[in-house]
């Protein structure tokens, strides 16, 4: 038997060096994003907004210390696909963010695909209308429009 199983782990080390080297194997994480507002309203986005707004108005001096209690609005702006000049794919979106003192903000974020901590999952970088107090996306939140 073990004759047998050597020549078959022998053929398929042998299939697997005429594949095209960009081709996907079954070991190979393949993400398939739809464009459109799913992903923009995906629980995972919105939740990381959510945790990193928690996180600049504690830690942004000046900011008033109110939380974001609902998402409003969502939709997709545009979506930039990967390309050879620009590897990072990138999905640009907008909602309206109800607070916890009754006021209702513009939002904008971007998610870069696969641009996570050590390259695993998607980064989200957002924007809330009024609370840039250092002006990290330009003013008025233009980066991220």
């Amino acid at each position: 038997m073990s004759r047998v199983s050597t020549v078959a782990v022998a053929l398929f080390t042998a299939a697997c060096a005429l594949l095209p080297a960009g081709a996907a194997h079954s070991a190979d994480v393949v993400r398939v994003y739809e464009g459109g507002d799913g992903i923009c309203a995906h629980h995972s986005v919105l939740g990381a907004i959510t945790r990193g707004f928690r996180h600049q108005v504690a830690h942004v001096p000046n900011l008033p210390n109110v939380d974001i209690v609902d998402f409003y609005g969502i939709y997709q702006q545009r979506y930039l696909p990967e390309t050879p000049k620009w590897p990072i794919a990138r999905l640009y979106c907008a909602a309206t963010v109800q607070l916890t003192d009754g006021q209702q903000r513009p939002v904008w974020y971007m998610i870069e695909y696969g641009q996570g901590f050590a390259g695993i999952g998607d980064n989200v970088e957002f924007c809330v209308s009024g609370f840039d107090r250092w002006h990290a996306y330009n003013g008025n939140c233009r980066v991220l429009r």
